[in-house]
């Protein structure tokens, strides 16, 4: 599997010479691709209009504590102290199973923070570490 998507260009002049009667094996030897990668662009290009490749990246994972964020913003202001662990625990009440890092980098998305005291100012008397 290739790291990048091959360009636009090579997808397209692979499907214009299948569309011009070359067999889809024919164009793949031709322009030096898989024929599996030729069949794969001309089905894409015959179903959306496009040999483009699929965008890639992007977050797949955080949908589903997505969807529970009104339960967990309502647990968060119900009780303003709530740790990690505990939000975890309240959570699987509810039949809803999130790791400590997903609930982490879902408040971290939303910009939400806790401060459990200020900070203090560096002692003038002596160091701190």
């Amino acid at each position: 599997m290739s790291k990048k998507p091959l360009s636009l260009d090579l997808r397209e002049r692979v499907v214009a010479a299948v569309s011009n009667g070359m067999s889809r094996r024919q164009a793949a030897e031709r322009f030096g691709v898989s024929a599996a990668s030729a069949i794969r662009w001309c089905a894409r290009e015959r179903e959306t209009g496009s040999a483009a490749s699929k965008p890639r990246g992007g977050d797949h994972l955080s949908a589903r504590i997505e969807a529970q964020a009104d339960l967990i913003l309502a647990l968060v202001n119900e009780t303003c102290d709530i740790t990690l662990t505990e939000l975890q625990a309240k959570l699987a009440e509810h039949g809803h199973r999130f790791g400590i890092g997903t609930l982490w980098r879902f408040f971290d998305r939303h910009g939400i923070t806790w401060k459990k005291r200020p900070r203090t100012p560096a002692s003038k008397i002596a160091r701190t570490f």
